[in-house]
């Protein structure tokens, strides 16, 4: 029998935990940092954090040291709601939802059954989540099975946490993109029993939207979440007015957008919905009293000029609603976490709230893990948990390095970084203990 080779890794920098919720507690309160910390590792887990000082005469000899004094190490930025296939459509110009679907998101979806071309496209999306300090992610592919193995076959070579699914549509999109209520349940079947729990991958149930599933197709997915409540659920909601409308018009029976997804069996703790703008007060106590979640998608609501997310009226009610922060690549504009970060914050300010910078900071970590029901697992720095970092660089650029010198406090040094920092800022990345990107 093959003995396990123990992998002993630490990370030394200032290290930032969050022993609170920034929501409930004082923003200030609800983070514990070591200016010259230490975090441990052994075999993708995290043993120890602390101050380095002690905790470096506790290293064993053979133990990895990566030394990052004087940059922050924070838990890996986690994006609960981006399209993979659409990376090399970031950036195009003047569309807005349905128009952006029709005009370049399903001429590059249709390629994505070539099994190379998606394992190439899988690659380049994995190396600018990394460089943008992201170590998990919950991901859209298309209709293609193809696009679904490869991204986990890639991910893979990372011990990456990371879930994806197979797109469902069987309406309301090119004959080429389309599959079939049975099809599409068949296939997703059996991507999910082929890679849910497979390492960290975890397989998210993935109709794209209600407009694009017949009700044959949404009352197949409900059928199949149910026989696999293991597994997440990825979808969209009240992105677009004109969406909304749609919607309106597709299932007339139901009271509003969240209720046909109530009505499928499709609501429930491991469901995330991108974008969630336009939510009723019925929709939120719904999605409240289900466990279902929420992807801010601020980057992408902007450029696409769907709305403003009150991401105060989530958090700050009776009837609060768990969410994260997402890119929505490609109709989200950058995968800089900093950059959605700075936009959230844009778009608070718009409604009259100021999004404190650990609230941000937490949003794009625990509170994109609680999105997912992984908390126990990612977006935090504690011990047991695992071991995913980002590091960023406080000094990244000159106009940066001459703002944190008038900084004064964690806080303003924090807030800097959010609003003039991008993928520049992140020095190295770590997944399951392993460092997979560095400037250096």
């Amino acid at each position: 029998m093959q003995e396990t080779v123990r992998t002993i890794t630490a990370l030394r920098g200032h290290v930032l935990q969050f022993s609170g919720d920034p929501f409930c507690d004082n923003p200030a309160e609800a983070l514990t940092d070591w200016p010259d910390g230490l975090i441990i590792t052994e075999n993708g887990k995290i043993t120890a954090i602390g101050d380095a000082v002690e905790l470096l005469k506790t290293l064993p000899s053979d133990a990895v040291l990566y030394d990052h004094s004087g940059k922050f190490i924070l838990p890996g930025f986690i994006d609960c709601h981006v399209h993979y296939p659409q990376t090399e459509i970031i950036a195009s110009y003047g569309a807005q939802l349905i128009e952006w679907l029709n005009t370049y998101t399903f001429p590059a979806e249709a390629k994505f059954g070539d099994i190379e071309y998606a394992r190439r496209a899988a690659d380049v999306y994995l190396q600018q989540s990394f460089a943008n300090g992201i170590t998990s992610a919950s991901v859209y592919c298309t209709i293609h099975p193809e696009s679904v193995d490869a991204l986990f076959e890639q991910a893979a070579r990372y011990n990456m946490r990371i879930a994806a699914g197979k797109v469902m549509m069987d309406r309301n999109a090119p004959a080429n993109l389309r599959d079939t209520a049975q099809s599409g349940y068949d296939q997703s079947k059996a991507l999910l029993e082929k890679w849910h729990g497979q390492g960290r991958a975890l397989y998210s149930i993935t109709p794209r939207f209600a407009p694009t599933s017949t009700p044959e197709q949404m009352e197949a997915t409900g059928a199949l979440w149910k026989e696999h409540p293991e597994a997440l659920v990825q979808t969209h909601t009240s992105e677009n007015r004109q969406e909304l409308e749609w919607v309106g018009e597709l299932y007339p029976e139901h009271p509003d957008y969240v209720g046909v997804y109530e009505h499928y069996g499709l609501l429930g703790k491991g469901c995330v919905l991108g974008h969630g703008i336009y939510l009723n007060d019925r929709e939120k106590a719904v999605l409240h009293e289900t466990g279902t979640s929420i992807a801010h998608c601020p980057t992408s609501n902007t450029f696409i000029g769907s709305g403003l997310f009150d991401v105060r009226g989530s958090h700050f009610t009776h009837q609060p609603i768990r969410v994260g922060l997402a890119t929505d690549v490609g109709g989200g504009s950058s995968f800089s976490i900093l950059t959605t970060m700075r936009t959230a914050y844009e778009i608070a300010q718009l409604q009259g709230y100021s999004l404190h910078p650990v609230q941000a900071y937490y949003l794009a970590t625990v509170g994109s893990a609680k999105t997912l029901y992984q908390e126990d697992r990612i977006g935090n720095i504690k011990v047991g948990m695992e071991a995913d970092f980002a590091v960023i660089d406080p000094l990244s650029t000159p106009l940066i390095r001459h703002r944190m010198g008038y900084a004064n406090s964690l806080i303003d040094q924090l807030f800097i970084q959010m609003i003039l920092g991008d993928d520049r800022a992140i020095a190295a990345t770590y997944v399951d203990g392993k460092r997979v990107y560095s400037q250096a």
